[in-house]
């Protein structure tokens, strides 16, 4: 007797088989043969073989015992195992705030009705690299103001010209949030963090410093200094606006990506 033989025997002997329908005027009947085993008994009772007349069962050749499931997978925490995770999924669209305080709400519910040795954790909240990402933002935003007002202050000695290259960084991102909402671009990690608080005064800083120059150069001449403020934008305008462009050029390679990696760098051009 070999072991396949069992496998076989047990595995024949356990499964329900179709036997298509009989037809009755105007009914039909579907045949089935019901012969999965439902407890230790029935599995006992398989018959493997038969030796000159006698049937050898399960039972003859071994123990029959309800054992553990075969283990195909582990979870662990802290180097604990023997830990159950759940994954909570959010649809496309969803807010990721609003989603896991409800999913947090629910647990909550849930906590109720478990025994009172078993705890839930919360192993990974995506709303706590949102929130860091957002104050990262709002970090860079207060302290890229009060850069730019210091260093155009030590140099220019004009706090109304710091001032003026300060507003530009609100400005500049309000446009940005207006242009993501208008396509659809959720603020992720990478959508957020491509903004470059460098490159948004860059043009302000020269646009600035030449109306600066331009104005004490030219108070003399008796001109206006609405004329004046004005030839000193128009002159460097054009060469900013190139600068901007080759700047902006950088990031279409990116545009053309495709599947993971495009929807992953998308947003950050």
């Amino acid at each position: 007797l070999t072991f396949d033989q069992v496998v076989h025997a047990v595995e024949d002997n356990n499964r329900n088989v179709g036997g298509g329908n009989i037809r009755e005027g105007t009914r039909s009947l579907l045949v089935q043969g019901v012969g999965r085993t439902v407890n230790i008994e029935q599995i006992k009772d398989i018959m493997i073989v038969a030796k000159g007349g006698v049937p050898i069962r399960v039972a003859d050749i071994g123990d029959v015992t309800i054992g553990s499931e075969i283990r195909r997978g582990a979870v662990t925490a802290d180097g604990r195992g023997e830990v159950v995770m759940g994954l909570g999924f959010m649809l496309m669209g969803e807010n990721t705030h609003r989603v896991t305080s409800a999913m947090k709400a629910r647990m909550e519910e849930i906590k109720a009705t478990l025994p009172a040795n078993i705890e839930v954790l919360t192993v990974y909240d995506r709303t706590e690299l949102v929130d860091q990402v957002i104050h990262t933002v709002e970090k860079n935003l207060f302290e890229g103001g009060l850069l730019v007002i210091a260093v155009l202050f030590a140099f220019l000695g004009n706090i109304r010209a710091a001032l003026i290259v300060a507003v530009a960084i609100p400005l500049s991102m309000l446009f940005a949030f207006s242009g993501m909402l208008r396509f659809g671009i959720s603020a992720s990690l990478l959508s957020l963090g491509a903004i470059d608080f460098g490159m948004i005064v860059d043009s302000s800083v020269v646009m600035i410093e030449n109306c600066v120059r331009h104005i004490a150069h030219g108070e003399s001449s008796g001109r206006s200094k609405i004329d004046i403020v004005r030839d000193a934008a128009v002159e460097v305008r054009k060469p900013t606006m190139f600068g901007e462009l080759i700047i902006m050029i950088v990031y279409l390679p990116i545009l053309t990506l495709e599947g993971v990696e495009g929807k992953m760098f998308h947003p950050m051009a």
